[in-house]
């Protein structure tokens, strides 16, 4: 069977499409192709045949010429089952059901609830473009065969448009992270963030709360800006000489990063499409071996506290962080026993080996209801 993934915005070794969905649906025997957009031509890798459909400046470029590129692509593929990764081509895959295509959205976001936290959009505006966002994603992705929720609350949600609908969580690939870092008194004195530098993911809050933190620790920042606002804010912080900037790191950078840290940090702000999110970073410093200092949201602190894997603060107070800092600092043996809990777990339940085989099954689900 050929299997046909579709981006117009993701890069091509994407970790949640490439590493793990297409990685996966090769190895269970599928022939797997990913239509993207980045000029960067074609190529074969790990048993996927990647196909580039060019790359246009600009958003309006991208949702109108670009689109119409990856559908072009996608039927020169001529595969059985399409897979949608960005909510721009759901109009591709209601013209690839129109060939007779089998095809399935993957959501990686809640897009209506995004807009509604957009800053530069009015109190109107918000409600009205995520209304009509959501009523348009709803009618198209009832006609699919089938939803792909990258956590259980996106799930529920498509669970009252769509009877063929499963949660693929995107948990790390523990092969990566786990049974290679240093002994834990080997290590530094050292927290890290991993991940863009976003006021909204709390960064600033994290580099402030340096300036509080009494023992000797410092903060290793793997990442990038992604705005002039947050860069300016961040150096400007007082806790700013106590941080490390190490850049946009690839996959061993950061797992270099992790092994060197004492905890990890996730402190997003309480906005309303993160209450609800399963930050691929909690997992990957738990499976890593080190506790997780994140914001102290419902679903989080279920699984923090069941987990016994790290502490949980106030995300818009840098004094909460800094004293979860400092209490992981002054009990070392705690910290280390936190950091085992969250690499247990993670080997138990939060990994992708799990997630792999409901991808493989709900696969089998969609070519199965062709046959009856």
């Amino acid at each position: 069977m050929k299997v046909c993934h579709l981006t117009s915005v993701h890069p091509r070794y994407d970790t949640r499409i490439f590493y793990k969905e297409c990685v996966s649906l090769s190895k269970a025997g599928y022939s797997v192709s990913l239509v993207v957009a980045d000029g960067k031509g074609d190529e074969l890798q790990g048993g996927v045949s990647i196909v580039d459909a060019g790359v246009l400046p600009g958003r309006i470029n991208r949702i109108f010429r670009t689109t119409q590129r990856v559908l072009e692509k996608a039927n020169q593929v001529d595969a059985d089952i399409y897979h949608l990764h960005d909510p721009e081509l759901l109009p591709i895959g209601l013209s690839l059901k129109k060939r007779g295509k089998k095809v399935i959205f993957d959501s990686h976001e809640d897009v209506p609830k995004q807009i509604l936290a957009k800053p530069y959009l009015g109190r109107f505006s918000k409600k009205l473009v995520s209304s009509c966002v959501g009523a348009y994603e709803r009618w198209a992705c009832a006609k699919l065969d089938g939803i792909i929720a990258a956590t259980p609350f996106i799930c529920e949600k498509f669970k009252h448009v769509n009877s063929a609908v499963v949660a693929i969580n995107n948990y790390p690939m523990i092969e990566e992270l786990a049974e290679i870092g240093v002994e834990w008194s080997k290590k530094s004195s050292e927290v890290c963030y991993v991940g863009g530098f976003a006021v909204p993911r709390g960064v600033g809050e994290i580099v402030d709360a340096m300036a509080f933190v009494k023992s000797d620790t410092k903060l290793l920042l793997a990442g990038k800006f992604m705005d002039s606002v947050t860069e300016e804010r961040i150096k400007n912080s007082s806790g700013w000489g106590r941080s490390e900037l190490l850049g946009f790191l690839n996959r061993d950078g950061v797992r270099d990063t992790l092994y060197r840290s004492r905890a990890g940090l996730v402190t997003l702000h309480p906005i309303i499409n993160y209450l609800d999110a399963l930050p691929v970073k909690m997992f990957e410093y738990m499976a890593a071996g080190i506790p997780v200092i994140a914001s102290d949201f419902p679903l989080w602190r279920e699984i923090i506290e069941k987990s016994k894997c790290g502490l949980l603060v106030d995300p818009m107070n840098p004094v909460s962080i800094a004293q979860a800092i400092d209490s992981l600092m002054d009990d070392s043996e705690a910290a280390r026993l936190m950091g085992e809990n969250g690499r247990k777990a993670v080997r138990s339940t939060y990994n992708w080996g799990n997630e792999s085989l409901k991808l493989v099954a709900f696969y089998k689900q969609i070519f199965d209801k062709e046959k009856s």
